[in-house]
């Protein structure tokens, strides 16, 4: 029996490693191992060196209600470095990444908040890391991605139906891409950013801005971003597209950058400066503002959520996220912001299937 199959309808006290909730303090997490090293096979506990890269604070004014967080079933399987997440209809999809010692792996786990529970849809085509995921119209599409690790992109992009559980495949990139942002916004799709290079040597950031229109099946270019960045935090706020963080070529030279893009004049704009410049974390759009947390540095990895209110231009924090991961998933389902998976240590060499929810109450 394959891997694919035999993960099914995991929930919360039904999974082998989950166990009772615990109260949510930094480094608090369900009990029992939820841990996978790319290296070797089977489960670990959190790794030492975690706790030593673990980053709770921040530098931006508290806000005046924190907000909490709480274990959520664990995912099928430890994680990460997958398309970031997205979500539609009240289910969280968490597609691609690392898992089971491979890099490329096709996994695609739907999360259904009512029921604290994980299931498998159909896998992706080609298996793949760092793959731009979002939904617009009801359809999910996945937009390129990373071959190996973190590096060799391709340029294939696909689109799930999720009433027929099938993928089909639409037309390809110009160019090979992995790691970009992407959104659905007003019939179009935005492929912002990213990264090119099939080696660690010659592996750079991007600039690129691409459409993509469905019923034409064809991709248009828009204004570049103003400075190239991969593994960012992107995602609509209204009408405007904003590009928060990320990394310019390493996770050694991260941003604080945020800019708006807006599609009706095709112009960018500056806006305030994410608080701590990180890359490979979450953004999510809750209650009008944008929770960033997670990510990783040099020697980092970082718990700070901080969010971004639209209509001060002004950053705040709040409540840490436990479990310090980067190249995590994160989305909106319900009223609740649910992060899954991500790796506990900077790089790639450990997995995580830890899955946490946030909320103002």
């Amino acid at each position: 029996m394959t891997s694919l199959n035999r993960r099914h309808l995991l929930a919360a006290g039904a999974a082998t490693f989950a166990g009772p909730a615990l109260a949510q303090q930094p480094g608090h997490e369900h009990h029992g191992p939820q841990y996978e090293r790319l290296s070797q096979p089977g489960l670990i506990d959190k790794p030492e060196l975690a706790a030593t890269q673990n980053v709770f604070d921040s530098p931006a004014p508290k806000a005046a209600s924190p907000g909490r967080w709480s274990p959520q079933a664990p995912l099928p399987l430890p994680r990460s470095e997958m398309a970031w997440a997205t979500a539609f209809e009240g289910k969280m999809h968490v597609v691609g990444g690392y898992a089971e010692q491979r890099v490329d792996r096709p996994y695609h786990h739907v999360y259904e908040a009512t029921a604290d529970r994980w299931s498998d849809a159909a896998p992706l085509p080609l298996g793949a890391n760092h793959v731009g995921v979002a939904f617009l119209d009801g359809k999910l599409y996945a937009i390129g991605g990373f071959l190996e690790q973190n590096r060799k992109p391709h340029p294939r992009c696909f689109v799930y139906d999720p009433k027929a559980d099938r993928w089909a495949e639409i037309a390809s990139l110009p160019n090979a891409v992995g790691s970009a942002g992407v959104v659905g916004l007003n019939g179009r799709l935005h492929v912002i950013g990213g990264a090119i290079g099939d080696t660690f040597d010659t592996k750079k950031s991007i600039d690129w801005h691409l459409t993509y229109e469905p019923k034409a099946d064809r991709w248009d270019k828009r204004m570049p971003m103003p400075t190239a960045r991969d593994h960012t935090g992107t995602l609509a706020i209204g009408n405007l597209i904003h590009v928060i963080g990320g990394r310019v070529d390493s996770f050694h030279t991260n941003s604080n950058l945020h800019h708006a893009y807006d599609p009706a004049t095709d112009k960018w704009a500056m806006r305030a400066p994410l608080p701590t410049a990180r890359s490979g974390h979450g953004a999510v759009l809750y209650r009008g503002k944008v929770f960033a947390m997670g990510g990783e540095g040099t020697n980092r990895v970082f718990g700070q959520m901080e969010a971004y209110d639209p209509a001060a231009d002004g950053w705040e924090q709040y409540a840490p996220m436990p479990t310090p991961r980067h190249g995590l998933g994160a989305a909106l389902v319900g009223d609740a912001i649910h992060v899954a998976g991500g790796g506990p240590i900077m790089g790639g060499g450990v997995q995580s299937a830890v899955h946490e929810a946030f909320t103002l109450g």
